[in-house]
């Protein structure tokens, strides 16, 4: 009898590796990725608080407490919208145009977990977001807050799940460089044509409904409802809109990873 092997069983067995080891082994790359860019998005997120509560207090003379408590409680949900809107679809953009994006689809990984491991890593990047705000409108105008924590911590969540799984399927979704231009776009929506920082009743009839079914005010409702819970009050249609847009983000998202090149 022979003792040489056949080709088949000298093939190692392929290694099994779990959906959990997977899944912190890109925790770990993306980390490592965007750990460079860890003080700059900090010094946005400052700058931007900064910039919504004290420089858009400039532009309304005499502000009083109401309108104070009313911009600032809004602040974090800009911060949150921007980064997700903003800041993730530029860097998918940039993974995508310098080969990081194709190569990581490349492996013989599930997909989706791709979308997870960065939704992730953006959501431990954003949520410091709603304490920068909180912190710059309480040493600009010496807010009392009444806290409701678990609709907060919620809102919070949600907020940033929906603009990073949005943020990202635009990114996916389009040519670089357009994503990049649309997230530039959203940017200017979300500061001057969003009811965040301003009551809606301010925009005409038809922007109002057009906003009843956009992510934005819904998520400043009760991102403010969490805040303040003794002025502000939400919905469970605001909820509703969120968990939606997010749904429909990370089915974008999944699909477009999924897709055949």
């Amino acid at each position: 009898m022979s003792d040489t092997l056949t080709t088949s069983d000298a093939r190692p067995a392929p290694v099994q590796v779990s959906l959990w080891t997977t899944y912190r082994t890109l925790l770990r790359w993306n980390v490592a990725q965007i750990g460079a860019q860890l003080p700059l998005v900090i010094v946005v997120q400052a700058l931007l608080a900064a910039g919504i509560i004290i420089g858009f207090g400039f532009l309304i003379p005499d502000i009083d407490p109401a309108t104070a408590l009313f911009l600032s409680t809004g602040a974090p949900t800009v911060l949150l919208l921007t980064i997700g809107l903003v800041i993730v679809p530029q860097g998918v953009a940039r993974a995508r145009i310098d080969g990081t994006f194709t190569y990581m689809r490349s492996l013989p990984l599930a997909r989706p977990l791709l979308l997870a491991a960065d939704m992730t890593v953006w959501l431990l990047i954003a949520l410091p977001s709603v304490a920068v705000g909180v912190l710059v409108a309480r040493l600009r105008y010496d807010l009392a807050y009444s806290f409701d924590w678990p609709v907060l911590i919620a809102a919070a969540l949600l907020v940033t799940l929906m603009a990073t799984a949005v943020g990202y399927a635009i990114a996916v979704s389009l040519q670089p460089m357009l994503a990049q231009l649309v997230s530039q776009v959203l940017v200017f929506f979300v500061l001057l044509f969003s009811p965040i920082t301003f009551p809606a009743n301010q925009l005409p009839a038809w922007f109002q409904s057009v906003h009843d079914v956009l992510p934005a005010r819904p998520g400043a409702d009760l991102l403010r409802a969490g805040l303040d819970s003794a002025t502000f009050d939400a919905s469970l249609r605001d909820l509703l809109i969120l968990v939606a847009w997010c749904l429909v983000g990370v089915a974008v998202s999944v699909r477009a990873l999924v897709r055949r090149t």
